[in-house]
């Protein structure tokens, strides 16, 4: 038995943020109605790259759901949203709130219908504000939040992570809001909601770097692949290759200037010996372990470093990535037969319960796949209510 077996999700959204935390429900075993418009999910056209003409964008955040195409801006659409949401556990949206309070379908319309509903909002900027119907992307939250300001080389242009990471742990947030409220219920009997914005994300995910402004009212520069309070803790490059070289603490700073690199000089230094020294004299330090790590062979250097309990990493590519003995040791690549596009290949999901665990994988839906069929089972439409449905272009 999954751990979210029994629960009913509605979910009305699309794109990333909201289906990435609904198929984290599906991926525990709720059950998961995507509404999709009767043209489908934006990320359906977002290619390449696609497989037989699929998007794996699409592919990447929405396994294990059911998918129904109806067009929720005709009354009898509409209605179809209502009687599903009666049946719910949970309702996740991603629409402006004017937009939902236009369709009729926000949040005190839902509760009245369903007072046990958890009814979770995912927006770029939150409700009851000014710029609650203000549109919100990943990409220009990064910008606005000073995410990109610490990203990328000390005298580069501001960056944006390679992901929409902002998309991603908002989705995520919206999980752990959406658990925490059905915990609630099991107490109080009663549904509420949940309020998730892209904008309170990322100033959250800003974490050390916020906490360092706020206290000290330093304002927090990029360096590159550095990182602005250890040292060292970047890139380096040696006779062959690349290492990911993070010293995280006065000991194994110690251990690698006599175990490994055997240059005493770099930890006898007064101005090296203390992360904080190391920190404030950077330009100095920096280009003498440069000039050491040059000296060995990447393969030789990964080994003194993890043979001393120093934290290190080759960088790899994404293809390197999926073929290396962490992935295959936790089965991250897991896959599933496609009617269209054959087997589909995705990552396992993070979570690992040892008496629940996480459901098989079911490849994502075709568009509009389970109209009938959920309609039918949850709704008891009959085949003449459906027909003269589509006959009426309200579902696909």
């Amino acid at each position: 038995m999954s751990v979210l077996q029994g629960i009913k999700v509605l979910d009305l959204t699309r794109i990333l943020a909201g289906p990435w935390s609904t198929m984290a429900l599906a991926d525990l075993g709720a059950e998961v109605w995507k509404i999709e418009s009767l043209e489908g999910d934006d990320t359906r056209s977002w290619m390449p790259p696609a497989k037989a003409g699929i998007s794996t964008y699409y592919l990447s955040a929405n396994r294990n759901k059911e998918s129904l195409a109806i067009d929720m801006r005709k009354p009898q659409g509409r209605q179809l949203i209502l009687d599903l949401a009666a049946q719910a556990d949970v309702v996740v949206e991603n629409f402006l709130p004017a937009s939902l309070k236009r369709l009729g379908l926000d949040y005190e319309t839902l509760a009245a219908i369903n007072p046990r509903l958890i009814h979770c909002s995912i927006t770029g900027y939150g409700r009851g504000n000014p710029l609650e119907n203000r549109p919100g992307y990943d990409f220009i939250i990064q910008a606005e939040s000073g995410f990109m300001s610490i990203t990328g080389e000390k005298d580069g242009e501001p960056m944006r992570l390679g992901v929409a990471f902002i998309d991603l742990v908002t989705g995520m947030n919206a999980v752990q809001g959406i658990l925490a409220a059905l915990y609630e219920r099991e107490k109080s009997g009663l549904g509420q909601s949940v309020d998730i914005a892209l904008s309170d994300s990322a100033l959250h995910f800003l974490a050390n770097i916020a906490s360092g402004y706020l206290n000290t009212g330093t304002v927090p520069q990029r360096y590159g692949n550095a990182h602005a309070s250890i040292v060292p803790y970047q890139l380096f490059e040696t006779a062959d290759g690349t290492i990911a070289l993070a010293v995280g603490n006065d000991e194994q700073y110690r251990r690698l200037c006599l175990e490994v690199l055997k240059r005493p000089e770099l930890h006898g230094d007064p101005r090296f010996s203390q992360n904080k020294g190391r920190t404030e004299h950077r330009e100095e330090l920096l280009p003498l372990l440069q000039t050491a790590f040059a000296e060995w062979q990447n393969e030789a250097l990964i080994a003194a470093l993890r043979n001393q309990g120093i934290p290190v990493g080759e960088v790899k590519s994404v293809a390197q990535a999926f073929d290396t003995e962490t992935a295959r040791y936790r089965e991250m690549v897991i896959s599933a037969e496609h009617s269209v596009a054959g087997e589909v290949r995705m990552v396992r999901s993070p979570l690992r319960l040892s008496r629940t665990p996480t459901v098989p994988m079911k490849a994502p839906p075709l568009h509009g796949q389970h109209t009938d069929e959920v309609l039918q089972r949850v709704l008891g439409k009959s085949e003449a209510e459906l027909a003269s449905l589509r006959q009426a272009a309200v579902i696909r």
